[in-house]
């Protein structure tokens, strides 16, 4: 079973002269893990690499950011799939002391630098969620919320035209059961939209 993230772990490595600061955070996907890294070099000007990994819902990536090939990237992103992380962005950002570590030197200092920052954070089950669209008559959107809210649904957008319409989205074990409860509760007045 996945695992993501409770929020952001942090560490801090001086080897050699050279500091590497590692984090681990959540992560919903390729363009959001861009641009944070984008966010790191902005804050880091003076660091010679930015290097990162991603698991991320079948979206993966290990971008070493200059240093060797395969010696930052590519062990980050093994220490998160041996950890079985998803939904999961690794960095480490370098300053560089001036004493060369060598290969072995620079993947041990990468993958040290994410599992250090794993000990600071916590593990939490990772739930896949689906997004569900339906509309009801004005008099039932009250009822409709309560019953959302109670099934831990998050609501995503509402919309007030001819009827309501609700966007939302549930843990996908708990949409099927959500929707009969639904469609007994609205009797008959409900209709189910594409997301």
């Amino acid at each position: 079973m996945p695992y993501s993230l409770s929020g952001p772990g942090l560490s801090e490595l001086d080897i050699k002269k050279s500091r590497f600061l590692g984090c681990v955070e959540p992560m919903a996907d390729r363009a959001a893990a861009q641009r944070r890294v984008a966010e790191l070099r902005a804050a880091h000007p003076g660091a010679a690499h930015v290097c990162w990994a991603l698991l991320a819902g079948g979206q993966s990536a290990a971008v070493d950011d200059g240093e060797p090939s395969g010696t930052a990237g590519r062990p980050m992103l093994d220490v998160l799939r041996h950890q079985d992380l998803d939904g999961v962005l690794a960095t480490v950002v370098r300053y560089y002391g001036g004493v060369k570590l060598g290969a072995g030197g620079l993947v041990r200092a990468y993958t040290d630098a994410v599992a250090q920052a794993l000990l600071n954070t916590q593990k939490v089950e990772r739930q896949v969620r689906v997004e569900l669209h339906c509309s009801v008559p004005y008099a039932l959107e009250g009822s409709l919320r309560r019953q959302l809210a109670a099934a831990n649904a998050t609501l995503l957008a509402v919309e007030h035209g001819s009827q309501v319409s609700l966007r939302f989205n549930v843990v996908a074990s708990q949409a099927g059961p959500l929707q009969a409860q639904l469609n007994e509760s609205c009797h008959g007045q409900l209709a189910w939209l594409r997301p």
